[in-house]
Parts: structure tokens; sequence; C-alpha cells
């Protein structure tokens, strides 16, 4: 496993326990989304993914190894992961977009001409170059987000975990930034994910896990995952749109489809294509006379 949170309970100063001995695993190259509603601990749990946090009871390992909350410990594990929050406000702090996304490769020594490049080839990726003199201020919420996200990669992340990524973007927005993560993922970077997008992690996600207050309901791929319809709902959450017309087209229209339902537009429509081409094959069409 790359990533572990083993049995990790976390309490607030004020004595609300945020999360509820969770357990987490993500392997190597996976993208993998965390979904619960809002409050249900998924950006509580991602702060103790780099250290920001530390649990009450329990551990997280990256690579195998428990965390060391030292300054050197610290250091090293935010090398490995680096987290995306979910208001880019909170992360873009410098003049200039070139000095925010320097930052981080000057904060570990790095000589300048290594920081120059790193700082290039991370706004390349997320499609920034030009931007490098402009305040981040002066930013689209997008591009805010995706300067963030240059300023993770310029550290040489193993792993980048995000919170909430597709938040305050229009519907391009957000296929941009999803988009952008689907090749870091090809690249060979794991990318978790914390959301309440049910319509957008079946189109992404290898792995998804259901957090509902603190607690880690349910966990699989998305088919295994969102077949417990039971779970998803009392979880204060959804079926995809999909899934969901599907549900009323054989409840309410008498349509039959073996379960799981499907997630995505591209298998509801082979599935209907199918149930099609069956209905006018000859035995059908003789049956339909």
């Amino acid at each position: 496993m790359i990533l572990e949170a083993v049995n990790v309970t976390y309490e607030y100063p004020d004595g609300t326990i945020a999360l509820k001995n969770v357990n987490f695993k993500v392997e190597k190259g996976q993208v993998v989304a965390l979904l619960g509603p809002n409050g249900a601990g998924k950006s509580t749990l991602f702060l103790h993914f780099n250290g920001i946090l530390k649990p009450k009871k329990g551990q997280i390992r990256v690579e195998g190894e428990p965390i060391h909350y030292t300054k050197k410990g610290l250091m090293k594990v935010r090398q490995k992961v680096g987290i995306v929050f979910q208001n880019p406000d909170d992360q873009l702090f410098a003049p200039t977009v070139r000095e925010d996304v320097a930052f981080g490769p000057f904060n570990i020594g790095l000589e300048t001409d290594e920081v120059e490049r790193r700082v290039k080839d991370s706004l390349r990726k997320v499609g920034m170059l030009g931007f490098e003199d402009k305040p981040p201020h002066h930013l689209s919420g997008g591009e805010k987000k995706r300067v963030a996200i240059a300023g993770i990669l310029a550290m040489n992340p193993k792993i980048m975990v995000l919170d909430e990524p597709t938040s305050g973007l229009d519907p391009r927005g957000a296929s941009h930034i999803m988009r952008l993560l689907y090749n870091l993922n090809k690249e060979g970077m794991t990318i978790i994910i914390a959301t309440h997008d049910v319509d957008m992690a079946p189109l992404y996600a290898d792995k998804i896990y259901i957090i509902s207050n603190g607690k880690i309901i349910k966990e699989g791929t998305p088919k295994e995952v969102f077949k417990d319809v039971k779970t998803i709902r009392e979880a204060n959450l959804r079926l995809p749109r999909i899934a969901h017309l599907v549900e009323i087209l054989e409840k309410e229209d008498k349509l039959p489809f073996n379960k799981p339902y499907p997630l995505t537009i591209g298998e509801a429509r082979r599935r209907l294509l199918d149930k099609w081409k069956l209905m006018e094959t000859p035995s059908h069409s003789k049956v339909r006379r």
C-alpha cells in the first residue's frame, strides 16, 4: 500500500470526535474517491495524510512507514504526499504565480535552476504557462485551482490528495480539472479525491470509500458501492443520475435491468442498445406480434 490509515480516531479540542476507527487503503497508481456529505469527516481525514493533523489513536502509513511527527519526518512525508485544499485561496499567498509555485521547492533547499525547471514543468502540465507574473488573486477559480495543483506538482509528490477539486467551478472548468488529474494518474501519480459528486466519482475512481459521521461505512469498486442503494441513501448521498434514471425505468415503467445499474452514460447506452437489439431478433418479433 502506498498510503494507509489504520484504526484512525481524531478528536477536536472541543471534544468532538471527527473520525472513529477509520481504515483506508490506497494502492500505488490508483484513483480513490472518498464520498460523503458535508461534515462527514472527509477533510479531517485528508489533513492526516501528510501530518497536518495527528490522530488521537491509530496510524497513517506512507509507503509502509508510519508518519513521524518531527520536523524532519513531516518534511519527508510532505514531499511524498501533496494536498490541494478545497478553496485555492487558502493555498495561494505569494505575489505572483511563479513565486507561489516555487515556494515549496525553495523551502526544501533546491537550487535556483532546479526550482525554475520545476516551476516551468508544473505550469506546463496544468496549462498555465504564460501566467508566471500574474497575481493569483487576478485569476479565475479554475485557474487558481490549476496553480494550486502546480504548486504541489513542483514538489514531485508520489500522491496527490484533493479536497473537492471541482467545487465552485462551472462544468467546463470542472471537466478541465478532472482531465488534468486523469492525465497525471496515467503518468503514474496516485490520486485521492474527497467529493460529494456521485456523478463524477464512477467516471474516474478505481475504488470508492463512503464516509458518514466520521466512519467508513462502505468500500469497493464503483459498481460494488453503488449497488448498495440502501447504504448510499443512509449516508445522505444519492445514486448517480444515470443509475437513478434506470432505477425509475425498472420500478415505474417495468423495463427490466440486471443489477448493478449502469453508472455512466456510456454504460447505460450500451445496455439499452443491447436490449433494443434483443427485442429486434426474430424470436422476440414473433412474440410481439
